[in-house]
């Protein structure tokens, strides 16, 4: 028997029945998945085979899966018995304890059943526009003939889509201000030392640091002002954002959400679809620039930009795991896991299975138009009763980026081989930040070659 201790919580592990893993101590352990996660993950997946286990500071004992059917009873399990809310605890110091991604059981249906309406139908696509609009407005500011780094560009363009689409900021002033505060947030949260310090202290400690409180303060302020200006607004029932949405918002009982709720599920928002989804796009980019066939396609065929989309996400997902603590033991994948320990579906892993995705390191969207990737084997979003809220939100927003930078320009590389995976923050971005050289795309029959050529 193993006693894990960290703040706030005791874990009893026994880990005689976990399967293999590195026998390194925990420390060093958690510096190889902190510095290069991807590159840990391909190496024990050699060494232990398609399940191992790892030891990482604060979050306990983590068992990587990525069998299918392992992987279809994480997702189809008893969501008393596998808890994610309790596993994303690294997102508390700035999501804060109401956020639907750290609730579970009960508490998490209710909340999920509140949010869930503005991501689909009509509602959705009723957001198409504000996202093209955006798009073209951002590649106008594209530097052209010269080398530059999308991430940072994909990261201004997602926020402003959040900005009008979630947020529902009009008031260019106000926007400006509350963007300036989020942003500042989510570079405190994806600074590598930041990192660090979260792995050594540990979310709850984290979150009751006074620095930490002070770097918040200023967003909390904006955005709780937000929320007490929208209550008072005359047409809060003609909005279609998605914070005037939740305003009215009902629970079971007939109460609306609170206003710690609600900023707790905006700042989910934000750090669920903000960061994900540029790095989702960068990465899209950096791979179009060295596939010029796909890019020419891609501008005018819906379902072939769609598959540009997963396929990016099936190379490069943003997030390389799903976790689930186990709250009483359980069989997966043939074993017999104890409680207290973490079952971690590896998308990053799963993806590149050549029985799966033959030549599963080929960029090639086709495969999504042939019927490969399912339920349980294409898995960006995770899965089961916490998929995430926001998964159609983003496939549709990419797609809709990639087309109108499809249509407008013509891309190359900026030089230099394929872009290493890096780490921020809990996402796996391009290292050169997804650098492309652009130009103008020249009319048909001029008689030039597309540059990407």
């Amino acid at each position: 028997m193993h006693t894990e201790r960290y703040p706030d919580t005791v874990w009893y592990v026994n880990t005689a029945s976990l399967p293999p893993g590195p026998s390194a101590p925990r420390a060093l352990q958690t510096a190889r998945w902190l510095v290069r996660p991807s590159a840990y993950m391909e190496d024990c997946r050699r060494r232990y085979g398609e399940s191992f286990t790892l030891k990482v500071a604060h979050e306990g004992t983590w068992v990587f899966i990525t069998d299918p059917d392992a992987i279809k009873q994480v997702f189809t399990g008893d969501p008393r018995l596998l808890h994610a809310g309790e596993a994303a605890v690294i997102l508390l110091p700035v999501v804060g304890s109401n956020s639907v991604l750290l609730l579970d059981e009960a508490a998490h249906m209710r909340q999920r059943k509140l949010m869930l309406p503005p991501f689909h139908g009509e509602r959705l696509r009723g957001y198409a526009d504000a996202m093209e609009q955006v798009a073209e407005a951002e590649i106008e500011r594209w530097p052209l003939g010269e080398p530059f780094r999308t991430l940072p560009r994909m990261q201004a363009l997602t926020l402003e889509v959040i900005m009008r689409t979630v947020f529902g900021v009009q008031d260019e002033e106000r926007k400006a201000r509350l963007g300036a505060a989020l942003s500042e947030i989510i570079g405190w949260a994806t600074d590598p030392r930041r990192m660090a310090l979260l792995a050594a202290l540990g979310p709850h400690r984290t979150a009751r640091l006074r620095l930490f409180r002070r770097m918040l303060e200023p967003s909390d302020e904006l955005i709780y002002d937000e929320i007490r200006e929208r209550r008072r607004a005359g047409d809060l029932a003609e909005r279609d954002d998605i914070m005037s949405l939740l305003l009215q918002a009902e629970h079971d009982d007939g109460s609306a959400m609170s206003d710690t709720e609600l900023r707790d599920e905006l700042m989910t928002l934000l750090i669920a679809g903000h960061e994900t989804t540029a790095t989702g796009v960068a990465w899209a980019l950096e791979r179009l620039v060295r596939h010029p066939g796909i890019l020419e396609r891609l501008g005018e065929d819906d379902k072939y930009a769609d598959a540009v989309v997963k396929e990016t996400l099936r190379l490069r997902p943003p997030v390389g795991i799903v976790v689930r603590r186990l709250a009483e033991s359980m069989e997966i994948g043939g074993r017999t896991l104890p409680a207290g320990s973490a079952v971690a579906p590896c998308i990053y892993l799963l993806h590149r299975r050549a029985d799966i995705y033959p030549e599963p390191l080929r960029f090639r969207p086709e495969r999504f138009l042939e019927g490969q990737g399912g339920t349980y084997t294409w898995i960006p979003f995770g899965g089961g009763v916490r998929r995430c809220l926001g998964a159609s939100f983003a496939q549709l927003e990419m797609r809709i980026v990639l087309q109108a930078v499809a249509r407008r320009l013509e891309l190359r590389r900026a030089g230099g081989p394929p872009e290493r995976i890096n780490r921020r923050g809990i996402l796996l971005v391009p290292a050169r930040g997804g650098e492309i050289v652009a130009r103008a795309r020249r009319p048909a029959g001029r008689g030039a070659a597309p540059l990407a050529a």
